[in-house]
């Protein structure tokens, strides 16, 4: 899974950025604490992925309570200007800011604060079949999910089974709030690159999103079965990419201990 998921993300075009396996950079979890102990449990307690998460269960792990610390020390230890995050992962970057202005203002100028940047088109994209869900990694399969690996084929018979709704007229295809299938067809059109000028029938939307979603996938699928006949490339891409994160979080970690008396 782990390099099933690091040759996606090289064939979607990170080859040139640096791709590694978490665990193997410890100053990850070792800041993850050091910011536990700056956080609050009101604020913790607030996240929607933990409220989301422990929904409808007697108990819920602290890790999944604390896992905003670890995401929030994901971000600082690399000191990054702007954070790109879809629109459901704001709320994170907003906890790390807080986090970083609180370590920053106790303990000294450490962390620099990262700014928000959310994609004018698919920063959240919705299913196919329930356009009121959120279209998830972690969902199951079906036809409201459109994988990286899709075929053509399966990618047309999902986008052709999207839901829609009953407007017709040359002003039905339209983003509006009472129209949330045909909104989140437009958001991922717009999101690959595609254009709904002209468009007025939902037969049309249909074959212009799903014309738009393959053409960006077409690539991506093969440059992972490159990658995939390969695997020595791929793991040779998350080693060196675990000894330069090392390189890189080591002085900010120790900047973070040093300021804490540690």
């Amino acid at each position: 899974l782990v390099r099933e998921t690091a040759t996606l993300l090289l064939a979607g075009g990170l080859d040139a950025a640096t791709v590694f396996v978490q665990s193997q950079v410890p100053a990850h979890a070792q800041l993850a604490y050091l910011l536990e102990c700056t956080a609050h449990t009101g604020e913790l307690g607030r996240m929607i992925q933990y409220k989301e998460k422990g929904r409808g269960r007697a108990t819920t792990r602290v890790s999944l309570f604390t896992y905003p610390a670890l995401m929030a020390a994901d971000i600082l230890l690399y000191r990054p200007q702007r954070v790109p995050v879809g629109a459901d992962q704001r709320q994170h970057v907003e906890l790390t800011r807080d986090l970083a202005l609180r370590f920053n203002a106790a303990y000294g100028p450490v962390f620099r604060v990262p700014e928000i940047t959310v994609p004018p088109a698919g920063a959240r994209v919705m299913r196919l079949d329930d356009p009121t869900r959120k279209m998830g990694k972690s969902a199951e399969d079906g036809p409201g999910v459109v994988r990286l690996l899709d075929p053509p084929d399966v990618v047309r018979r999902k986008v052709g089974r999207a839901v829609t709704d009953s407007d017709t007229g040359p002003d039905a295809v339209r983003a509006a709030a009472g129209k949330p299938g045909v909104t989140n067809l437009l958001d991922v059109l717009a999101a690959c690159g595609g254009s709904a000028d002209g468009l007025t029938t939902y037969g049309g939307l249909k074959r212009a999103v799903t014309d738009a979603v393959v053409a960006v996938l077409e690539p991506v699928q093969r440059r992972y079965a490159e990658l995939a006949a390969d695997p020595g490339r791929v793991d040779a891409a998350l080693d060196a990419g675990a000894a330069r994160c090392r390189q890189v979080t080591a002085p900010v970690l120790a900047d973070a201990q040093a300021a804490m008396g540690l």
